[in-house]
C-alpha cells in the first residue's frame, strides 16, 4: 500500500465518522434553526401587527391631536371674543360709572349750594323770628301795662259807680218813704229818670 492510500484510509477512518457526527449535528442545528426562524417569523409577524397597531394608534392620536388643536383654537377664538366683549362691557360700564360719579358730584354740589342757601335763609328767618319775638315781648309788655291801667280805671269807675249807686239807692229809699202825693211821685219819677240817664252815661264812659 502506498502512502496516498494509507493517508486516504486514515482520513476515512478518522474524519468520516466525525463528518457523520457533524452532519447529524448540522441536521439538528437546521431543525433548531427552522424552529428559531419560525419563532422569528412569528415574532416578526407580531411585531408587524404591533407596528400596524401602533401606526393606527399614531394615526388616531394624530387625528385626536388635530381635533383637539382645532377645538382648542376654536375655544381660544371664543375666549378672545369673550375677552373682547368683556373689555367692551368694562369700557362701557367704566364710562357709565364715570358719568354716574360725575352726576353724583354735580348733585352733591347742588345739595351743598342748596344747604348753604337754606342755612342762610334759616339764619335770616331765625333772626327775623328773634326780632318778632322781641317785638311781641314789647307789645305784650305794653298791652299788659295798658290792661293793668284799664283794669285800674275799671276798678276806679266800679268803685265810683258803687258809691253813686249806694247814694242813689239811699235817695230812692228816702224818696220811696217820703212819696205820699201825686206831685211828689212825679218828682220822684223825674229824679229816677235823671239817675238812669246818669248811670247810662257812666256805662258808656266805662265801655
Amino acid at each position: 500500500m502506498d502512502v496516498k492510500e494509507a493517508i486516504r484510509a486514515a482520513i476515512q477512518e478518522l474524519i468520516i465518522p466525525e463528518l457523520g457526527a457533524i452532519k447529524s449535528e448540522l441536521g439538528q442545528l437546521r431543525v433548531r434553526q427552522d424552529a428559531v426562524e419560525k419563532r422569528l417569523d412569528d415574532v416578526n409577524s407580531r411585531l408587524e401587527q404591533m407596528n400596524a397597531h401602533l401606526i393606527d394608534q399614531s394615526r388616531r392620536i394624530d387625528a385626536v391631536r388635530q381635533e383637539l388643536i382645532q377645538r382648542i383654537d376654536e375655544t381660544n377664538k371664543r375666549i378672545d371674543e369673550t375677552n373682547n366683549r368683556i373689555d367692551a362691557v368694562r369700557q362701557e360700564l367704566t364710562q357709565r360709572i364715570d358719568e354716574a360719579i360725575k352726576r353724583i358730584d354735580e348733585t352733591n354740589n347742588r345739595i351743598d349750594a342748596v344747604r348753604q342757601e337754606l342755612t342762610l335763609r334759616i339764619d335770616e328767618t331765625t333772626k327775623r323770628i328773634d326780632q318778632t319775638n322781641e317785638r311781641i315781648d314789647i307789645v305784650r309788655q305794653e298791652l299788659t301795662q295798658r290792661i293793668d291801667e284799664t283794669n285800674n280805671r275799671i276798678d276806679a269807675v266800679r268803685q265810683e259807680l258803687s258809691l253813686k249807686l249806694d247814694r242813689i239807692n239811699a235817695r230812692l229809699d228816702h224818696f220811696s218813704d217820703a212819696v205820699v202825693r201825686r206831685d211828689e211821685h212825679d218828682l220822684l219819677e223825674k229824679r229816677v229818670s235823671a239817675v238812669e240817664k246818669e248811670l247810662a252815661a257812666l256805662k258808656r264812659k266805662v265801655a
